[in-house]
This record gives structure tokens, sequence and C-alpha cells, in this order.
């Protein structure tokens, strides 16, 4: 979690760290602060809260010469939001900003107690600040203490330090988090956790690798890898497109992300679908050569993607297909069959227990695949091959069109397999084709329809919880609608397989239980529909969602006819996204940044 930024030049650095931080505060907003060294003395602010809180403090400094500044933006997860726990960390001359956790720093922290240094804050990132100002003691160097410092850290890290002793030089380090430096022509450097505060700065980017870690001066980069040699920089152009990542006169930037899915789903079919067959031309066919069985891992929102998935394979492709938790999979010993091909899902591409899962597959000799909207991701530069999304910016910390194209890749994928297994017929392929091209228009989204969800949504403020249900692939999508719920609006929400309500949940069923249900008129809709009757039958509160009108429903959100049940997939996904927005704006609460959360899940 967490959002770095770093700064070298003769700009006026306050605003640059803060413009970069505003690109980086999905990734954690309990609190922030800088810190600037300029001409050996220390300017440091820290700010509980939203970046504003920082802005209002920090409104009247300015550097108008050169300077070295870094910046954080914090998730806590060692200790509480406050001043004291927000980065950046002080020692005796050194400040420090961390992403990631340190996981001995209790041993670290009782030793240098017990050389008598005092802490100020709970959190683990204080310890890097003190260890290094121990070893800059003994050390022939700064660069050797930091780099001592370093190699005596355990877990996951992006770290920059910045200390007196080195008022012109910033240190850096890389492991398991997030982190890349952008340079220009004026001879300014720029870190931060994504590229997206370097657009408009920086004209070129390196990605740091697993374990890198150096400095950078006026007049140097240094980057040494994990094993401790000298590496030059990889330099790439970077984007300078920053409109995707404003509002565009939504209210917010989930609406706006909701809204894009019609246009961003077209960019992820764009090239890829031929008459008669799918084309993905970043991978290459013998990926599954000898491959008997797809393993899914992934997180969250990714994991619902996964889920939809793995009905799709065995459907259209006729291959077996499981779906791991990836929090789970990396702990549980799991046999890894080397005829598996093991594919992993990530908006970011840095999601820290699905990227620990990839490792361990490589270990094991498996080939692997991840589908991603992030190109130089750690993921993506890890895995033997690597899908792109095409999802652009998502800013809202809810995802939403990270799903939409994630469910998308992967109907083209399992098409795919099914022709290299001669799993489905030419014109079945056909078929499912078309069915791909309607699926920009099954996203576009009527004023009528969000009108009508704006009104129902005050009806469900209020009650013990909500039960979203669906059969078939689309009980992932009932998970990922009640996910969508609970993290903007607070409220309880369970996905649940339609056929399993009375296998003990119907015993909640009262007017006070909201019930959304998915009732998809090509699949398995007589089914699905005694399920519904026997809830409204008990009092629930009914929501249904459907083409076919229900009677027995208290409300209706009528879908458009559509020609397949994935077309009525899309169209049910939008509503369940539009619901949980509205209600979450009609009890007042920050869409884009709920509470406890962050975009960028980068810890355990």
């Amino acid at each position: 979690m967490c959002g770095i930024v770093g700064y070298l030049g003769n700009k006026n650095t306050k605003e640059i760290l803060l413009d970069g931080l505003k690109e980086l505060e999905y990734r954690g907003y309990d609190s922030a602060g800088i810190a600037v060294l300029q001409n050996n003395n220390f300017s440091n602010y820290k700010a509980v809260g939203k970046l504003i809180n920082l802005e209002e403090k920090t409104k009247d400094f300015v550097t108008n010469s050169f300077a070295v500044g870094i910046g954080h933006t914090r998730w806590a997860t060692h200790g509480k939001p406050t001043e004291l726990n927000a980065h950046p960390h002080l020692g005796e001359s050194s400040y420090v900003v961390h992403n990631g956790i340190i996981e001995n720093y209790v041993s670290l922290k009782n030793e240098l107690q017990s050389d008598g240094v005092k802490f100020l804050s709970q959190t683990d990132t204080e310890v890097i600040v003190h260890q290094f100002e121990k070893n800059l003691i003994t050390a022939k160097d700064t660069f050797e203490a930091f780099s001592q410092t370093i190699s005596q850290l355990q877990g996951a890290y992006a770290i920059l330090l910045v200390t007196k002793g080195e008022d012109e030089t910033i240190f850096f380090a890389k492991h398991g988090s997030p982190m890349l430096m952008g340079v220009n022509e004026e001879n300014e450097k720029f870190f931060a956790s994504s590229d997206t505060p370097l657009i408009g700065h920086a004209k070129e980017v390196n990605y740091f690798e697993d374990g890198d870690y150096g400095y950078v001066s006026k007049n140097e980069i240094i980057i040494y890898s994990k094993d401790k040699e000298l590496q030059k920089p990889n330099f790439q152009t970077i984007s300078t497109n920053r409109l995707s990542s404003q509002k565009n006169g939504y209210r917010f930037f989930m609406e706006k992300e909701i809204y894009e899915q019609s246009d961003v789903v077209s960019d992820t079919l764009m090239g890829r679908l031929g008459e008669n067959e799918i084309n993905f031309n970043e991978i290459d066919s013998t990926l599954f050569d000898d491959i008997n069985e797809i393993k899914l891992c992934a997180c969250g929102t990714s994991y619902h993607s996964a889920l939809s998935a793995s009905y799709m394979f065995e459907r259209y492709a006729k291959i077996r297909c499981c779906v791991e938790i990836a929090s789970e999979f990396r702990y549980r010993d799991p046999l890894m069959c080397k005829d598996t091909l093991f594919v992993v899902i990530s908006q970011s591409g840095e999601t820290a227990d699905t990227l620990e899962t990839l490792k361990m597959a490589k270990k094991e000799g498996l080939k692997t695949l991840v589908i991603c909207n992030v190109d130089n991701s750690s993921m993506v530069r890890l895995a033997d091959a690597c899908i792109l999304t095409r999802a652009g910016i998502e800013k809202g910390v809810a995802s939403t069109k990270a799903f939409a194209t994630q469910v998308s890749v992967f109907w083209m994928l399992s098409l795919y397999v099914a022709k290299l297994r001669d799993a489905m017929d030419a014109n079945q392929l056909a078929k499912q084709i078309h069915l791909l091209r309607e699926i920009p228009s099954s996203l576009k989204i009527s004023d009528a329809i969000h009108e009508k969800i704006k009104r129902l949504s005050k009806r469900y403020l209020h009650g013990h919880g909500f039960f979203f249900i669906g059969r078939d692939i689309f009980f992932p999508l009932a998970l990922e609608g009640a996910l969508k719920l609970k993290e903007i609006s607070y409220l309880h929400a369970e996905g649940y397989p339609s056929g399993e309500m009375k296998h003990g949940p119907i015993a909640l069923a009262d007017p006070e239980l909201f019930t959304i249900a998915l009732l998809p008129q090509h699949l398995l809709y007589e089914k699905s529909k005694s399920n519904v009757e026997e809830l409204s039958a008990r009092d629930s509160t009914i929501c249904a969602i459907s083409a076919i009108e229900f009677d027995k429903a208290d409300d209706f959100i009528q879908i458009n006819e559509c020609q397949d049940y994935m077309l009525e997939f899309f169209e049910m996904m939008i509503v369940v996204q539009l619901l949980s927005l509205e209600i979450s704006v009609r009890l007042g609460n920050d869409v884009d940044m709920p509470r406890n959360l962050a975009k960028s899940v980068t810890v355990e």
C-alpha cells in the first residue's frame, strides 16, 4: 500500500512532491508528509487525513533553488493514523519514507532501544532510519551504511532516504514493493510508486527490479542489483497522457470508470478478434503445450474474475480449471504439477500475496501467465507471458473497469484455448466472437436506468444486510456485487449461490434482509427464479435484475434483451456497480476513497 515520491532538482520541490502525492493518494490516505533537504537543512511537514490537510500546512513553504525531497501518503499497517506515525520518519539527521512491511522490525527495534535509541512512532518504518544512523557510525561512507542497512532488513520495501551528510543525494532500495525513477533533459530526478506522478515531469523512466538499491545525485545514477553488481539504468519512454486520470465532469472517479467500461473493453478487444479465431500476439501457443489444467490465483475483485473464468475454461475449452485465493494458497503447501499453467490476475501487477504465489509457481518450474493492467509491473516482468487488459488508469479504490476487462480477456482466452484443443467447432467459435464484439454495446449506460437506480437506492440504506445471489457464472458476479457494496457503503453484504440459500442462509429472511437477485434469461432462469420465490415467500425484500419482469420482486431493474447470458452478465455488472455507487452516495460516504482501504495492496 502507501505511495512514495522523491525529487532532486532546482524547481519548487514542495509543489512537485505534493502533485506526485495527489496522483498516489488512492494508495493511502490516512496521513501524508514530506521532508525537504536544502543547504544541509531539513524542512518537514506531516498531516493526518487527506492530502488537503498537508497542503494547508505547507502553503507558506517554498524552495526556489536546488533541493532534494521525499514524500509519502500512508495506508496504516503498524500504528494508528497519527502525525507521529506518518512518514517521513526522522533519525538524528536523516529522513526515510517506506512502502511495504519490515518483517524483522521488532528484533531490530529491540536492539536499537538497548543501544539507547528513542522511538517516536509505532511503525516498522522508523527502524530503517535508526538502523542506518547506527551503521553510519562505523561505515566508511554513507552509501556503505545504507547498503548495510538494506542487507539487514527482511520483508517488502520501497525506500527513499535522505541525510544531512549527503544533502544532494537520495538513497533508494526496492524489494517486493513498486518503485521507479524518472529523468529529464534538465537533469532532474524523480521517484514514485507508479508512473502517473511522473507524467509531465520525466521523459524516461527506469523500473527497478527486486533487490535493486543505490543512490542518485546531481551528476550520478548508481544502481546495484541484489547480487551487488553495478547496473546501467534501463530507461523507457513514459506516456504523456494524464487526461484519463481526471474526472471529466463525473461526481467520482468510480462513476467515471463505470461509464468508461464500454470504451476500455473496446480497447481490450481491439486487434484480438479475428473472423474465426482469437489473436493474442503477446503469447505463444506453445504456452499451452502439455497443459492439462489451468490454476488461477488472485485476490479480491481479481479473484472474482478468476472464478468467472473457471466457468468459461471448463465450458468452452474443456480444460480442468481451479481457482485459488492467493493469500491462502501461498501458505498451505499446495501441490503443483508440471502440466498446470499457473495464471495470476492483478489490476496493478504488484499485489503482494498474488506476486508471491507467482514466485512459488516459477520456483516449481510451472509455466506462468499474468493477466494485468500495468505494463512493466512486477508480475509482468516475472511471468513467462502476459496479457494486458488495457483498462487504463483506475483511480477509484473499488475496482470496476479492471473487473470488466479481466472477464473480457478471460472470455477471449477460453476461446483461444478451445481452438487449440479442438474443443469448439468453427460455427460455435464464430458465434462466440460475434458475441464478444457486442460487449461494448452491453456496457453502455442509459440515463433511464441510472436514474431508476438512483431512485431505488433510497430503499436500501438500512436493514441488517444484503444477499447478492446468482447461479453459474452469475455467482462470481454476485460475489463481486456484494464486495462493491461492502467496500464503499460499509453495509454488510454477501454473495451467495442461489441454490444454496435454502441450506442455512434463508433463516435470515425477513423484510430487512435485502436480496439482489441476478436472473439471466438465458441461463438457468427457472431454477434461479424458484430460489428467489423461496426468499420472497419469507418476506425478504427482493430487487430483481433481469430482462424478464418478475412479479414477485419488490423492485425490478430491467436490463436489455440480450442474445446470450454472457452479455447479460455485463449488463448486470453495470447495474450492481451503479447500485453500490448510489447507495454509498446517499449515505454520504467518500466513494473514491473508502475507509480502511487502498488501491494497490502491496503488503500481506
